[in-house]
């Protein structure tokens, strides 16, 4: 514990460069490759972040610059992140999943002269681009395969980077010493990309002491320590993800384990089955429907078992652990033997003790679920100009649809109108190059206009933040009356039927609504009906789905006021998507980009 304290107030760099010397030979980091586990000590941790940083130098990178990351989570990530901070440079992580013309406006917006990619696929991107980035002037390849007859110009082998700098410091031990110094608490650590879900991207930069009062207020209600196993899955250019990937791990010394992907998450966990877990809304969801989809390919007694559970549980589920009576647990674990057990074990949670969400709002619905199932998850809030989440549920006592109270070293009040508002260390330092975007977002006493409205609720250790809805999301009726959409839209996505919901109601008569199917549900369904189809449209089109979504709809509406029940639908005959200028690379919708799109489908409601 004692090395832990000392540690606490040290950059991230610092942070791994002590575990090296007091834990060398104890595993780090975890990868899967061809289904096997790979392990990394964290003296080799140090050893190839400490080279990849001095083999960085060798490219002609100078202090203080950026360098961008294109890949999917990988050990290879973490490990150039910190090469990049151990020479005091900033990173700039971009999302794999991003068209060529998202990257180009990224790594201009970062003025990166180095990219850093995982592989020929995400190569191929920034060689599309290239030619209208004149700052860049080298990309590093993590895995070269496919590229024997690529022009090498400007291209490098990720390990011919770390060899450089192994050799580097061989030869010049004193000078790589002094490369090698670190940053200091105040310096840039992270450029972090915005959704863009309202706009452009900008460009937040954090600094090294934000992220680390970050890291240290989010353990305090983690619990994390170096006995701790943690997992790696979404995106490492989020800044949650960053928290519970690299920050908290090098602060506590807990393992990190990289999933083979977010494709192949659930069979991951169930080998893994940690004890600490953060999923985004959209996990949970995923989840959830996969849990319905088993259920409905079970036999007639599994499906009656796990109705019969979900209908008994229901009292319980609204109290914590702590509150349960001896009958209320006895109910528990006799349901947890029949039938609970084998779906917590089926999304790989069985040993799980701490379950967060956080990332956007989630369905009271979702959330009352995996409390049946033995899997409390606690709602947690941040945005990334707050360096990640700022307040969690302490416990399984709060409220349901809370978010907590804040971390330590976070201070948090709400304006007039209910909008949020954060002051502190974990405060960013500004956008880069748009002063008048951080004086909007930064008021001239110091704190952070967060664009959430919330209220205090009154709860069991006191008053809690419940979040209502973005503050440019809220709209009103033709009638006057507010509606709070994502309400309506989590309500909407606990069916296993619908993956996507966005409402229509801002001065309209009535709240209307634009689904997506989730369609491998649906044409398991479809399946199950001998419903014939050939593809995502001529499925949603098929009238049985237009009513197996409008029972959906009406399921939804009966736990709603009238004024918030959606009374016309229009399904989506397509998946939205991330090139079409629909979603955000991390799956949020563009609301502007599809009233406007949809501009059509939405009147047709309303005639």
């Amino acid at each position: 514990m004692t090395a832990f304290q000392d540690i606490s107030q040290l950059p991230l760099p610092q942070q791994l460069r002590h575990w090296a010397k007091v834990r060398p030979s104890d595993t780090a980091l975890r990868q899967k490759k061809y289904g096997i586990w790979q392990t990394c000590s964290w003296s080799e941790y140090e050893c190839q972040s400490r080279w990849f940083g001095l083999g960085l130098l060798n490219l002609g990178i100078q202090k203080g610059q950026t360098v961008a990351v294109l890949s999917e989570n990988c050990q290879e990530w973490v490990i150039a992140e910190l090469g990049i901070a151990m020479i005091n440079c900033v990173t700039a992580g971009v999302y794999p999943t991003s068209p060529a013309a998202e990257v180009e406006y990224l790594l201009a917006l970062s003025e990166a002269p180095i990219v850093v990619v995982e592989d020929q696929e995400q190569l191929d991107k920034v060689i599309e681009i290239r030619s209208r980035l004149p700052h860049l002037l080298a990309i590093v390849v993590m895995d070269p395969k496919g590229l024997r007859r690529y022009d090498r110009t400007g291209l490098w082998n990720f390990e011919d980077i770390v060899q450089s700098g192994k050799d580097y410091e061989k030869k010049h031990p004193e000078e790589s010493e002094q490369h090698l110094a670190g940053p200091q608490l105040d310096d840039i650590a992270l450029m972090v990309f915005t959704s863009g879900s309202t706009g452009k991207p900008k460009a937040a930069m954090m600094s090294w002491r934000g992220l680390g009062c970050a890291a240290q207020g989010l353990n305090s209600m983690l619990g994390c320590t170096d006995r701790h196993s943690l997992v790696s899955y979404l995106p490492l250019c989020h800044v949650a993800e960053q928290m519970f990937s690299i920050h908290i791990p090098l602060y506590t010394g807990a393992v990190v384990n990289f999933a083979e992907s977010l494709r192949t998450i659930q069979e991951d966990l169930r080998e893994l089955s940690p004890r600490i877990f953060f999923g985004v809304p959209r996990i949970w969801e995923k989840f959830h429907s996969s849990i319905q989809s088993k259920i409905r390919e079970s036999g007639p007694l599994q499906q009656w078992l796990y109705e019969s559970a979900m209908s008994s549980l229901q009292k319980v589920s609204l109290k914590s652990r702590s509150q349960w009576s001896l009958f209320d647990t006895a109910i528990w674990y006799f349901w947890y033997v029949l039938i609970l057990r084998s779906l917590v074990n089926y999304v790989g949670l069985r040993r799980c003790d701490v379950a967060v969400s956080s990332g956007a709002p989630i369905s009271p619905e979702i959330l009352s679920f995996f409390r049946k199932i033995g899997v409390p998850i606690r709602e947690a809030y941040g945005l990334t100009e707050a360096s990640g989440a700022t307040t969690m549920q302490i416990s399984d006592m709060s409220p349901v649809g809370t978010v907590g109270v804040a971390y330590p070293g976070v201070q948090l009040k709400l304006a007039e109108d209910g909008e949020i508002l954060i002051s502190g260390d974990v405060v960013f330092v500004g956008y880069y190059k748009n002063e008048d975007a951080t004086r909007e977002a930064i008021d001239a006493e110091g704190w952070l206009h967060t664009g959430d409205v919330a209220r205090w609720e009154e709860g069991p250790a006191g008053k809690e933040l419940r979040v209502i809805d973005r503050k440019k999301d809220i709209m009103i009726t033709a009638g006057g009356k507010n509606i709070t959409p994502s309400e309506i839209e989590n309500s909407l996505k606990f069916s296993s039927f619908i993956k996507e919901a966005i409402i229509v109601a801002d001065r309209r008569r009535f709240v209307s609504a634009l689904i997506q199917i989730d369609f491998e549900n649906v044409s398991k369904w479809a399946a199950d009906q001998n419903i014939l189809f050939t593809n995502f449209r001529s499925l949603v089109e098929n009238p049985s789905v237009v009513s197996l979504i409008q029972n959906e709809v009406e399921k939804s509406n009966s736990h709603m006021p009238q004024v918030q029940q959606v009374r016309k639908f229009h399904l989506f005959i397509k998946e939205l998507d991330h090139d079409d200028g629909e979603v955000t690379a991390t799956m949020k919708v563009k609301r502007k980009s599809i009233y406007e799109k949809y501009a059509e489908d939405i009147e047709a409601m309303y005639v």
